[in-house]
């Protein structure tokens, strides 16, 4: 691992553990994203951005969005980062592979932004 990235606990801070505590809150709701696996699930943060999130065997991460849990794409291209809905805004100017990419998630949530990419 990089010294940027942790699943140690003992790394968290204060403000990383209240940010684990409301993700594992919304877990326990079933607030998952649908299109997040429930597999090898386990908490890390990235002490460079300060992002605490969820993250599985599949390398998928999801973390609050306000005050809701939300899937945080990587375009495999580009590595364009962030929720969908600021991916959407980014469509344009990014390469077609990241499109595509960003139309099979849409088909995936079953967003109305796929009208847009068409």
């Amino acid at each position: 691992m990089t010294d940027f990235y942790t699943e140690d606990f003992s790394e968290f801070g204060h403000r990383e553990r209240e940010l684990a505590s409301e993700l594992l809150i919304q877990w326990n709701k079933g607030n998952l994203p649908d299109d997040f696996d429930n597999d090898e699930v386990k908490f890390a943060f990235n002490k460079n951005s300060g992002y605490v999130f969820l993250t599985n065997s599949q390398y998928q991460v999801c973390m609050m969005n306000g005050d809701q849990i939300e899937s945080f794409y990587s375009t495999p291209y580009e590595g364009h980062e962030g929720f969908f809905e600021d991916l959407v805004e980014e469509y344009e100017d990014m390469h077609h592979e990241d499109q595509t990419f960003m139309k099979e998630i849409a088909k995936n949530i079953n967003s109305d932004a796929l009208d847009k990419f068409e």
